[in-house]
Formats: C-alpha cells, structure tokens, sequence
C-alpha cells in the first residue's frame, strides 16, 4: 500500500460524518439543504510515476503523461506537468467530483500512478436556493471546513469531532450533528422567483427578500440576488459569498417614517390625528428639503402624512419629540446595535451623524436618509410594530426558542401605526390583497455620492410590509437596488411584495381578517 493510500485509509476511519443541513415546510416536514454525497476524486501519486521510468528522458515521459490526462481533467499539460514531477510526493489531487465520463477516461488509460478513489464532499441538492444563508463547505486532504453562512456559523456543531490512532487504540470520531433551519423552502423558493423576475424586468443591480415570523424573529426566508452555486464556489469571486442581508448597510428611505411616527405616537408628543400645514418645504441649517412630490399639501394629519409619504411631515414629527427623544427611540428599536442573529459577520447600522446634534440630521433621518440600516435590522424594528411593540432577537434554527429583547413601544402605541400603514395601503391600493387587511410602507432613497458630497441619481426602492395587519403571520422585506430609470417604490418592489404575500397567505391558508361581501 502506498503512503497516500495508507493516509486516506486512516483519515477514512478518523473523519468525522459532516451533519445536514435542513429546510421546512408549513408541515415541518425535513427538507434536505446541505448533505454530504460521495464523488470521484483522481489523483496522482508522483513517486509512483518515477519508479516506472526506468530507461528513457523522463522530462518525454512527464510531458506525455500530462498531454494525455489534460484532455480529461480540464487542466493544461503544464499545470499537470508541474504536479506529477515532484519525485518524492505521495499525492496530488488531479480533479475533485470528477463524473462518471471522466473516470471511465482516466480508467482507460490505465496510467501507472494515477488513481480513481470516492470521498464525501458537501452537496446541496437545490443549487442557488438559499446559498447566502446556507454557505459552503470547502474540502481538503484532512478535513471539510464551513466557510460563510450556516455553515461556517454553526461549523463545529457541523463538523463532529475526528477521532485518532493513540498507542495503537482507536478513539472513535463523534459524527457532526444535523441542523434544522426555520427556513420554509417553499417561501424561499417563490422569493427567489420573484426577486430574480423583478430584477430582470428593471433591469436593476441587485435586491433582497426577507420573510420574517414577527411574533417569533423566526425567519422564513432570506433571499438575495445574484447568488451563487456553493456545489461551484470555485467559479464565483468572493464579494459574491457575502449575505447582503446582514452584512450590507443602505439608507432606508421612507420606511422609516413609520419608525419616527410611532416614536412620536409613543412619546405622546403627537397622534394619528394631529394635524400640521404642509407648505411643501423647510429649510433647516442653510439647506432645503422638499417633499418626494415636490408638492405642497396643506393641512394634513400624521395618518395622511404615511398614506402620502410627506417629508415635512415627518420632520414636524421628529422636532415635535426633539432630538433626545428621537435618538432614544432609534436606540430602542435596535438602529444602534446588532440583532445577533445567528449568522455571521453581521455588521451595523449607523446614526453617528446624529451626535453632531444638527437640526438637519435629525429631519433628514426622520424620513430614512442619512441613516444605515442592515435588511435584517430594518425588517426586524418594523416588526416591532407588528408585534405589538416588542422588539425580537431574529434567528434560524428551529430548535432555539424565541427571545425576547425589549418593549420598544406600547401595544396600543403599535395598534395606531398598524392602522395607519393599512390605511396607507388602502389608499395607494397597488399592495392590496382582497379580503385581507395589509399593512406596509414604501421607500425610495438616494444612494449617496461615495466619497463625495451628496446623493447620485439612482435610487433603492424598498417595501415592508405584513399581514393580516389585525393578527400579523408574516412581515415581508422587498429591496431593490439601482432599478434602471430610477422608478418609485411603488412601480418595482409594491408589487412584488404583493405576489409574495398572496402566496404565502394562500400557502398557510390563513383566513381572510376582512368581511367578504357577495353581491347577487
């Protein structure tokens, strides 16, 4: 037995079984997402090779070799060359999964120091589906790693513990242990579909989907897009492995309205009623803000302020609480902090610039610019407001339990600003679903001008919403960056959201919260 098949003989017995991976459904039946699936690996053992030129010009021999095999590992003649010369090397790896019809080559030409041998590798059964959040497992001689994702996050429990050859005594290895997502592969599935759709149709860079349990912080799906193939990771760049749902900041935009609204609701320095003149502007420390519309509104109450996602509105609200208040409550609903969901290289949202303390900051946040949230942080303050007024640690695995954070706002508090995103949707009827109450909130936000001043002219479009607002099952997150022409939330993302909620009301066949009408 040659030294490289000993050592894969011994490292067989020692490895460690890796643990699947597994999505849900709304039985909770077992979906597998990740397991372990053996393939083919060709290798070459280069001190074999030598030992069979015994007459003749080795560097011939090597070069045949190599051009003979580089027709079928899918490797120049050189590289092939440069591996099987090392004289006094027990093993170097040709291909890993190599198919069926590679291995029937190489077995044909029944090359002296080349073999065919079978090894698990980690293989995901769906391709793309999930790959941000699932990860990647890379594979070497001695053992699989988790890199990114669930994998890398929960890579110990995954990964088992090898066992070892001590003073001739076999200490057994202890299997991985199998991990169960809150993931419902049938919701991740339909928000692939419809994120890949609509960055197609608007011909935008990239987009998210969360789907997100507000009562729990159990997340039903995370989707972003463009994905990757982790059975392929090889093939793509880096940046592409990065989850830009908990690992990318953007400026929200006028989601965050419902945010300062229900601030100003709880501090009991403003009510869904109370009424402001919009004269279509303000001007605060020598600059200008004007409304989305570049309109004027007149009289409106704050309820009219979310329907018709009027800045000034806003800023009337923000300077009502003052800028103490308003930071407190941003602290509050987790804008300061990480949700530590359990994935990693999480990052944080940013409201530094609101300890300059400018008059201008504190307006511009009030209606979501100038304010870094990530996906994940943001879809989880809004789910404060659909759960009543209590904020949710976010997480994916099945068997944690539910963790409670902090009450952020009162449940009667929550209640007005349900009523007043319904009647938002109610209003602009593009997220409306029949027979159900919907509550949501469009944003459209400048991207900045990185490294300059201001904001360019393209824009993302983002809509979070959930339902039935009276008993909500589900909050759903739809962002949308750089769609081509630089459209309105309301045009791109509002109805995707609806797609998406319609689907996932009819997949739970939740019952309908509004009175259903027949007309004979």
């Amino acid at each position: 037995m040659t030294k490289a098949a000993f050592q894969k003989k011994a490292s067989g017995v020692l490895e460690a079984e890796r643990g699947n991976i597994y999505f849900i459904d709304k039985n909770n039946n077992l979906i597998q997402a990740a397991l372990n699936k053996e393939f083919a690996v060709i290798y070459a053992v280069p001190e074999e090779i030598h030992k069979e030129i015994k007459n003749g010009n080795a560097n011939v021999f090597l070069k045949e070799m190599s051009e003979k095999l580089s027709l079928i590992v899918k490797a120049s003649p050189e590289e092939i060359e440069k591996k099987i010369s090392k004289k006094n090397d027990s093993y170097e790896l040709l291909i890993q999964k190599a198919d069926a019809e590679t291995v029937n080559n190489v077995k044909k030409l029944n090359l002296k120091g080349i073999y065919v041998d079978y090894r698990p590798f980690r293989y995901y059964p769906f391709g793309k589906l999930a790959s941000h959040l699932l990860g990647f497992v890379t594979a070497t001689e001695e053992a699989m790693a988790g890199r990114y994702g669930v994998e890398l996050a929960f890579d110990k429990i995954l990964a088992g513990e090898t066992g070892e050859l001590k003073n001739n005594d076999l200490i057994k290895p202890k299997n991985g242990k199998n991990l169960i997502l809150t993931i419902d592969r049938n919701i991740q599935a339909e928000a692939e579909e419809i994120l890949a759709e609509l960055i197609k149709k608007h011909d935008a860079k990239s987009g998210t989907v969360i789907v997100e349990e507000p009562s729990s912080g159990k997340i039903l799906a995370m989707a972003s897009y463009p994905n990757f193939d982790p059975n392929n990771y090889s093939e793509y760049e880096i940046k592409s492995f990065l989850n830009p749902a908990v690992q990318a900041v953007y400026e929200p935009g006028s989601i965050f309205k419902v945010i300062t609204m229900a601030a100003g609701i709880d501090s009991g320095k403003i009510t869904p009623e109370t009424t402001y003149n919009d004269s279509g502007s303000i001007s605060l420390n020598s600059k200008t803000i004007r409304n989305w519309d570049l309109k004027a509104h007149g009289i409106q109450t704050m309820t009219g302020v979310i329907e018709q996602s009027i800045n000034t509105g806003a800023i009337f609200a923000q300077q009502k609480m003052g800028p103490d208040i308003f930071y407190n409550y941003l602290t509050k609903f987790g804008f300061n902090e990480l949700t530590s969901i359990d994935l990693p290289g999480e990052v944080k949202g940013n409201i530094s610039n609101l300890k300059k303390g400018k008059e201008i900051d504190f307006a511009t946040v009030s209606f979501g610019q100038g304010v870094a949230v990530t996906p994940v942080s943001l879809i989880n303050a809004v789910s404060v407001i659909a759960n009543g007024g209590v904020l949710m640690r976010p997480f994916v695995l099945t068997d944690e339990q539910p963790k409670e954070i902090r009450r952020v706002i009162s449940s009667e508090t929550a209640r007005k600003v349900v009523q007043m995103m319904t009647s938002a949707v109610e209003k602009n009827v593009v997220a409306v679903i029949p027979n159900y109450s919907v509550a949501g909130k469009t944003g459209t936000a400048f991207i900045p001008n990185f490294g300059g001043n201001g904001y360019s002219d393209k824009v993302i479009n983002s809509y979070v919403g959930f339902a039935p607002a009276s008993n909500p099952k589900f909050i759903v997150l739809v962002k949308l960056d750089e769609p081509s022409g630089s459209p309105l939330a309301g045009q791109t993302v509002v109805p995707a959201f609806q797609k998406l909620a319609s689907f996932i009301l009819n997949y739970y066949n939740i019952p309908p919260d509004k009175l259903i009408v027949n007309h004979q």
